[in-house]
């Protein structure tokens, strides 16, 4: 669905879009607020924002924000499978330019990401770095016009501090993933859920008694442990750093490595942002009927190519399935592509926790403008002022009142003395 492919069959899918994103904003009370404050004092006007993200009704209302404070707004999408193709229809028909389309080759993918940086952006708005990238890469006469950028996942963040470290990186970044009103809840409770979502939709499997094996155990990885295990599965925990293994043993988890786990594994599922996670050596001794999922942000986390080259015969058995039957008869099933399987076989987050995610990147996105030529160029973390406003506002939307410290409990904290 691109803005120049717009024609009477997407005005059905429009309104069906429509509906739907309606739907989600009633679930994000935090963006409500600052799309009526922005509404009012257009913070953004005559901002040129361009955004690589999913494609999703919860993306639509931080577009809409956006565009309420007085931003041009222009998206593609930041995966090939997670466009949601009414959504686009509808933004399209809300004055948003979307270059996107559920399916889309890679061809495809990058021309919707030029065609998203042609606006000349001031600020750009990533899910996994793309526009950044292609910005330092091959688009470098945009960057003199750029205020600065923000970084919507893990991946992303990676990417940009390897780009600081080399001396690459040419305009400030905000990592938005790592606020707390991010990473603690979209990471672990977003994922979890919709990573357990998008499995079922997929497959209609029946989690209790499965074994589950989880790759990596970062924020991520403790929301999908967490939701297989309420399911009723005995969850095993692959991990590379101590701590998290640690972690992960105390929170009731097996832990082993990954050459083991492959073994006995029921399904796996990978969420640590890193390549060829599982690949040939796992497939070799999985058990037949082995299922193979994706959570982490690119699809190289599962060696498609080595599986593709072990297979001598493949089959799309349903949607976002495909059979890998290999040579001794054994069969593997690979779940979307290999791509983010909440998004590519479910509908993402739920739009209650993208509230947080997406109300830190509206008030950074304004914090950008109001410090426009004033930030390092690095990768900034999200000012703790904005992190706690996010919080403040989501618990008062949630009708959830919290204590404040007294003066005289400010004053004992904030001292070096000893107490009495």
């Amino acid at each position: 669905m691109t803005s120049r492919n717009y024609d009477v069959k997407d005005m059905s899918l429009a309104a069906d879009g429509r509906l739907r994103i309606e739907w989600a904003y009633r679930e994000m009370p935090v963006v409500h607020l600052i799309r009526e404050r922005f509404a009012a004092e257009k913070p953004l006007k005559g901002i040129r924002i361009s955004g690589c993200l999913h494609i999703t009704t919860e993306t639509a209302n931080l577009a809409l924000t956006l565009k309420a404070g007085g931003a041009e707004v222009t998206l593609c999408a930041s995966n090939p499978l997670s466009t949601q193709d009414d959504v686009a229809a509808a933004l399209v028909e809300y004055g948003i330019p979307t270059n996107a389309i559920k399916g889309e080759d890679d061809n495809t993918y990058y021309q919707h990401i030029n065609a998203a940086l042609d606006s000349k952006p001031h600020i750009t708005i990533d899910d996994g770095a793309d526009l950044v990238t292609t910005i330092h890469t091959k688009r470098s006469d945009l960057i003199a016009d750029v205020i600065g950028g923000a970084e919507e996942t893990t991946t992303g963040i990676i990417r940009l501090h390897s780009m600081h470290k080399a001396g690459k990186l040419k305009y400030p970044m905000i990592a938005v993933n790592d606020a707390q009103t991010k990473h603690l809840f979209d990471n672990r409770y977003g994922t979890g859920q919709s990573t357990i979502d998008g499995i079922t939709r997929a497959t209609n499997i029946l989690w209790a008694g499965k074994k589950v094996v989880v790759c990596g155990y970062g924020w991520t990885g403790r929301g999908v442990s967490m939701r297989a295990k309420g399911l009723g599965s005995h969850v095993i925990i692959v991990e590379v750093e101590p701590v998290r293994a640690l972690e992960a043993v105390m929170e009731g988890y097996q832990v082993m490595p990954l050459l083991e786990a492959a073994k006995v594994g029921d399904i796996f599922i990978t969420v640590t942002g890193d390549k060829s996670v599982i690949d040939e050596p796992h497939f070799n001794v999985m058990k037949d009927g082995a299922i193979l999922a994706n959570s982490g942000h690119f699809n190289a986390e599962i060696d498609i190519p080595a599986l593709e080259a072990m297979a001598k015969k493949k089959r799309t058995i349903r949607g976002f399935v495909e059979e890998y039957t290999l040579a001794d008869g054994r069969c593997l099933f690979l779940l979307g592509e290999g791509r983010l399987i909440n998004l590519a076989a479910a509908e993402g987050h739920p739009a209650s926790v993208m509230d947080m995610s997406f109300a830190n990147q509206a008030l950074c996105a304004e914090y950008m403008v109001k410090n426009k030529g004033k930030l390092e160029i690095k990768v900034h973390p999200v000012p703790e002022k904005i992190d706690k406003e996010v919080a403040r506002l989501k618990l008062r939307a949630m009708g959830v009142a919290i204590d404040t410290l007294t003066e005289e409990q400010q004053k004992y904290l904030a001292s070096w003395e000893e107490g009495t």
